[in-house]
């Protein structure tokens, strides 16, 4: 077993080394991932073909502000997958709010993710309407946003100016077919990083590829006063 960043770890199991988070609730699975267990510590196999942020990290991921106690909000959070590793990476002491509009999806996370974890909170709510989170009390330090819609960037800034820190971290999929299927991916993704020139300093651009095809995931800082 090899600790790659703190809370991220890199377990040998059927001859190869995999990703993997220490499980905050053991025994519990949350999409019939492997549990593997090493000197009394049960973590959790983190699948990229099913997490677009563990597809990032196999794709050479640079910064990974995402620590024990570090507060998120998640926009997008489906069923709970994702979601669930950022759970185990910031332990009991840190807070993950969780925005779910669809309310099919989002039962399964209640049930699968939310009921099993105390520090997510979860938002049953649109993300276009950012003011309408009353559980969201405090700025946060990291917004991660996954949502298929033509919009998603904008809705993503919005959710920024509301609830994210100075100089906190931006972590946004850009869904390219959800947006434009008439340019070619790379240009949907120039096109939508341009957009977030004025109140964000880009960090890296990754392509999701082979894990999800035509998504790729930018990473920027806030700034909130430019």
């Amino acid at each position: 077993m090899v600790e790659d960043r703190k809370n991220i770890f890199w377990i040998k199991t059927e001859g190869q080394n995999k990703l993997a988070t220490k499980n905050l609730v053991p025994g519990n699975q949350v999409y019939k991932e492997k549990l593997v267990s090493k000197k009394g510590i049960e973590y959790r196999m983190w699948d990229p073909f099913r997490s677009k942020l563990a597809a990032a990290l196999m794709n050479n991921l640079e910064e990974f502000p995402f620590k024990e106690n570090s507060s998120v909000l998640y926009l997008g959070v489906s069923t709970g997958t994702t979601i669930s590793h950022i759970s185990d990476i910031v332990g009991p002491k840190g807070i993950l709010f969780g925005v779910e509009n669809s309310s099919r999806v989002a039962r399964d996370f209640l049930d699968r993710v939310a009921s099993h974890r105390k520090n997510i909170i979860p938002i049953i709510q649109d993300a276009r309407q950012p003011k309408d989170y009353f559980s969201v009390y405090d700025k946060v330090d990291i917004v991660y946003s996954d949502i298929a819609q033509p919009d998603q960037t904008e809705i993503a800034i919005a959710n920024c100016k509301l609830y994210l820190k100075n100089v906190g971290h931006l972590f946004l999929i850009i869904k390219t077919r959800s947006i434009d299927v008439t340019q070619s991916p790379k240009k949907v993704i120039e096109n939508e990083s341009k957009k977030l020139q004025t109140n964000f300093k880009i960090l890296q651009q990754i392509d999701l590829q082979p894990f999800d095809k035509d998504h790729a995931m930018v990473i920027a800082k806030f700034h909130a006063n430019n």
